[in-house]
């Protein structure tokens, strides 16, 4: 749980998700209440209640519907996906190598939705799709920080534009290949020109 892992917790709260069900981990495993290891302040707030010094990722993967990973390739195993509920999303964001290749995990979980943080798979979650315009919409507003609010409605922009049809020059970027909303594309690329 470094930056983006809390950054990301944070703003799947502000979506609405109870915290109760919100886990994470570092390097030490599965974060609970008191651990005394590779603590600090932000850790400790987002430490789930019911998590403890025995709890496996495995076993806070059980029913989940959504797995994000922000860590080191290979930190999801099979035994992760096959306790995830039905039609999971995951987005395993480790470079160069996710948490799991899409392959691997659609091998395990042919009903998951995943997305990496690389360009040679479909849904590429990559943060230049996101950094320059949210900062140019702060400083056109003369807004003094980006709050949580600023960057939930960047998210909700985002998934917008991935539901609409996507322009010939995305596709001529990609040698041609077809964008439609699906399992497949559930987030424009970064050469979408309708981004600026």
């Amino acid at each position: 749980a470094g930056a983006a892992g809390i950054a990301c917790m944070k703003l799947i709260q502000v979506y609405g998700a109870k915290k109760e069900n919100c886990y994470i981990c570092d390097t030490n495993g599965v974060i609970y209440p008191g651990r005394p290891e590779g603590m600090n302040d932000f850790k400790a707030t987002l430490a789930n209640e019911t998590v403890t010094e025995e709890t496996t990722l495995e076993q806070v993967c059980d029913n989940a519907d959504v797995l994000i990973g922000v860590s080191v390739g290979g930190a999801f195993t099979e035994g992760c996906l096959k306790a995830l509920a039905s039609d999971p999303v995951i987005f395993a964001m480790a470079n160069p190598e996710p948490e799991i290749r899409p392959d691997a995990a659609k091998e395990i979980r042919s009903d998951c939705i995943i997305a990496t943080g690389r360009s040679d798979f479909p849904n590429q979650i990559n943060n230049v799709m996101c950094f320059p315009f949210l900062f140019r919409a702060a400083l056109d507003c003369r807004a003094p920080q980006i709050d949580e609010s600023m960057k939930k409605a960047a998210a909700v922009a985002l998934a917008r534009l991935a539901a609409e049809p996507v322009p010939d020059e995305v596709s001529r970027a990609f040698d041609g290949r077809t964008f439609e909303f699906g399992r497949e594309y559930i987030i424009p690329t970064p050469f979408d020109p309708r981004l600026i």
